[in-house]
């Protein structure tokens, strides 16, 4: 039996416009996400073996846990990977079908995130690279600054449509435009 993957949001996005103004909301539309717990006593290894890793980003996500995020590598690909470099330190599970990952971006990107989030989001505070576990919107939530006026969300799937029609409605007064990321 072949299954054919549809994204959680897909029914959401249909109809936006396709050309995306400054504030946009981008989905990623196959993101590989693990969770990494690591093992007792093994915090500091376990987060400097993570900082080996390619074309991923390392997400704080709690005490001795961190969120694994790329869009670049495949799932089977990081999941070898983890096993190889982190065999004693740490656990990993694929995370990446129970998770929705929104890119928000735009100039005034703070000023839309500061009405769901409880968050100090000024650069002296929360710099490009920073993350941390939170509630968006009243969900659970992992908050990552990408760049300078980019932050991600990753949201449990059972809560994107929520926190998707959630964040569009924060930038209305932006005139932000949604759509599944071109990556």
């Amino acid at each position: 039996m072949n299954y054919v993957h549809r994204h959680v949001l897909e029914d959401l996005i249909t109809g936006f416009e396709g050309r995306s103004n400054p504030h946009h909301l981008a989905v990623l539309k196959r993101p590989t996400v693990f969770s990494i717990l690591a093992r007792p006593g093994r915090e500091m290894d376990a987060r400097a073996a993570l900082g080996y890793l390619q074309d991923v980003s390392v997400r704080i996500s709690g005490p001795g846990e961190w969120l694994v995020v790329s869009e670049d590598v495949a799932i089977e690909n990081l999941a070898r990977t983890l096993q190889s470099s982190g065999f004693e330190l740490f656990d990993a599970v694929d995370q990446s079908d129970g998770r929705v990952v929104l890119r928000l971006s735009g100039p005034q990107v703070r000023k839309i995130l500061a009405k769901c989030l409880a968050v100090d989001l000024h650069a002296d505070a929360f710099p490009v690279g920073a993350s941390t576990a939170t509630q968006c919107c009243h969900a659970a939530a992992n908050l990552a600054r990408t760049d300078y006026d980019t932050f991600e969300l990753v949201v449990s799937r059972s809560f994107a449509g929520f926190v998707f029609e959630e964040i569009l409605e924060m930038g209305r007064e932006f005139a932000m435009t949604a759509g599944f990321s071109a990556g």
